[in-house]
């Protein structure tokens, strides 16, 4: 038995396709999701999804959503998403050192727009290179 797993971006759909196992980042932390589980919606967090397919384990980065397991299809709605496989380490990482950099240079700053913007930045550079690294 297998699971049918959609990933579907705004501008695109980024995974459909069967799937042994899913690993959902979701906003209370990983979720593994196997055939037969139960039905249920989850917020998703700005993380990285892993998908078992033949054998193989292949990442997508993820920036926050929701999902909904049912009968064996896990239907993944993000606000954007990449293939691991698809995102370039150098870049993802200049990324990352950038987005650190933002961050701290407001992380004294209580509460303002510049601070959770730079968080969001900071975050979404870690699963963009965290991404890379766990691809197949």
């Amino acid at each position: 038995m297998s699971l049918t797993l959609r990933v579907l971006a705004p501008d695109q759909s980024v995974f459909d396709g069967k799937a042994e196992e899913v690993i959902l980042p979701s906003t209370t932390g990983l979720l593994g999701i196997l055939p037969g589980h139960i039905s249920m919606v989850t917020a998703i967090d700005i993380g990285v999804l892993r998908v078992l397919t033949n054998g193989n384990w292949n990442s997508i980065a993820l920036l926050g959503g929701f999902a909904e397991v049912e009968s064996n299809e896990v239907t993944v709605l993000v606000n954007g998403a990449e293939l691991g496989s698809k995102i370039d380490a150098a870049s993802a990482e200049a990324e990352l050192e950038t987005a650190k950099n933002e961050f701290n240079q407001v992380q004294d700053q209580i509460n303002t727009t510049e601070k959770v913007k730079a968080q969001q930045n900071l975050n979404r550079a870690r699963a963009w290179l965290q991404a890379t690294k766990s691809a197949s």
